[in-house]
Formats: structure tokens, sequence, C-alpha cells
């Protein structure tokens, strides 16, 4: 079942993102549960989660971003696009990505952009197949320091 996460979800979100690229789950801190708080209640910050069996296995970002071009309509942005080492090759991270591509058109969105680090070509095809291209655009990325 596709749904955007909620409240009671952080933890197995967390362990999800060790097949990400997080090397260990983050300390249970005061900005951890703001940052959780942030996002849940940021209308435009869209947490996606699939369930399977009673637990999250795959998940992805969609961030809305206002926009003043475009005949003043947003984009979107998306991220963190994960699914569990044991449930890969089942769709799931595409119903993930249909669902973000849902939400962008219900906002008016004109544009979804999606970065990977990865150059697999499996990974790469993945999301072609989603609908994404690396055509169009070039992505610059400069790393902050912390």
């Amino acid at each position: 079942m596709v749904r955007e996460a909620g409240k009671e979800d952080l933890k197995e979100i967390l362990e999800l993102y060790l097949c990400l690229h997080e090397q260990s789950v983050p300390e249970q801190s005061d900005g951890l549960f703001q940052t959780w708080k942030q996002i849940l209640e940021d209308e435009n910050h869209h947490l996606i989660v699939n369930e399977k069996d009673g637990k999250i296995v795959s998940s992805c970002v969609c961030v809305i971003i206002p926009n003043l071009t475009r005949n003043v309509r947003p984009y979107a942005f998306v991220e963190n696009v994960v699914t569990h080492t044991d449930y890969r090759g089942r769709g799931l991270a595409s119903e993930c990505l249909e669902y973000a591509k849902q939400t962008a058109q219900q906002c008016n969105g004109y544009k979804m952009m999606l970065l990977t680090g990865s150059k697999d070509e499996k990974t790469l095809d993945f999301y072609r197949n989603a609908g994404y291209n690396s055509a169009d655009k070039t992505a610059f990325i400069q790393w902050l320091g912390g």
C-alpha cells in the first residue's frame, strides 16, 4: 500500500535508509524529532512509503517547490528513492514514484526532477522507465561541509 508517511513511521523509515546510503540510524535527539515534525507539517514535503507484509519496504521523497516562472506553476524534486534489498525488482519504488507524480500533478506542477548518484545502468534504466530523462538538463552538485 502506497501512502504518505505518518508520525509513527520514523523508526521504519530510518531503518529503510540503511539500504540507501546511510551507515547507521541517527541517534534519537531533539534535532531528529524536530526535523521529523517539520517534514510532517510541511504541506509541500511528501515522504511517500510503500508497505508490504506489514512493514515499510520502499520510499521516496517528493518536495513541491513554489515557482515564479512557467505561469507560476511549481515543480517537484524527488529524492531518497529506496527499496529494501529483500523487496527489489517488484515495482514497489515505481509505485512510490507514480504516487509522487500524481502528487506533483495535483499541485499543477510542470516538471519533476530527480538526481541519482548511481552509474549502474540497471538503476538508470529504472528511472528512464519511470519517465525521467537525462538529456534535457545538466545537474551540478556542490557538497557543503558539515
